[in-house]
């Protein structure tokens, strides 16, 4: 595997693990396995059938709970605690055997972009549930869902375009924070 192959593993675990976690550990695992996916040997337990299943498992309870209103939200705040730090670790160990400087590098940046993914989504999600309609909800939770299955196969065939989404990406989530911020303040103050 090339340096930007490797970016692209680290941050394209990170950035999906704010999204969906147990999808994308699911899926590393399951196209490991099976022979399309190379993943470094710090990464190896991905593959292990015990991994897969329990991945398998959580990412349909993630499925449908992210299409409840209201709930998707409270499942949201309860894998603030579980998504960022695995998003770091996934990214960390996606280098491979590196000098652990480049590890916990790689892990600070990985949470950090799986924070910035993951309060970006929690906040529109917050936004939305303020729509009477569930429509809304399935199409944004859809929506997330072709991103990560989209941001996945882009980061294994073009890593260098992935990189480049992952920036623009970003700067959206950044400028979407900021805005959800001042919604949230101001839902509070009516509240």
């Amino acid at each position: 595997m090339d340096l930007i192959q490797s970016i692209a593993l680290s941050a394209g675990l990170a950035w999906a693990s704010g999204l969906r976690l147990y999808l994308v550990v699911f899926l590393a695992g399951a196209l490991a396995q099976g022979g399309y996916l190379q993943l470094p040997a710090t990464l190896a337990v991905l593959q292990h059938p015990l991994v897969i299943g329990v991945a398998g498992v959580m990412a349909v309870a993630e499925l449908v709970a992210d299409k409840v209103p209201a709930f998707d939200s409270l499942w949201d705040s309860v894998q603030t605690f579980i998504r960022i730090p695995a998003g770091a670790l996934l990214a960390a160990f996606a280098l491979g055997e590196v000098d652990p400087a480049w590890m916990l590098a790689a892990g600070l940046l990985g949470g950090t972009i799986t924070a910035g993914t993951h309060f970006a989504k929690a906040g529109s999600r917050l936004a939305i549930n303020t729509s009477p309609e569930p429509f809304s909800n399935w199409l944004a939770s859809f929506g997330e869902e072709g991103m990560v299955l989209g941001g996945l196969w882009a980061m294994l065939a073009a890593p260098a375009l992935f990189l480049g989404l992952l920036a623009v990406f970003l700067v959206v989530a950044g400028f979407l924070l900021v805005r959800l911020w001042g919604f949230v303040g101001r839902l509070l103050r009516r509240v």
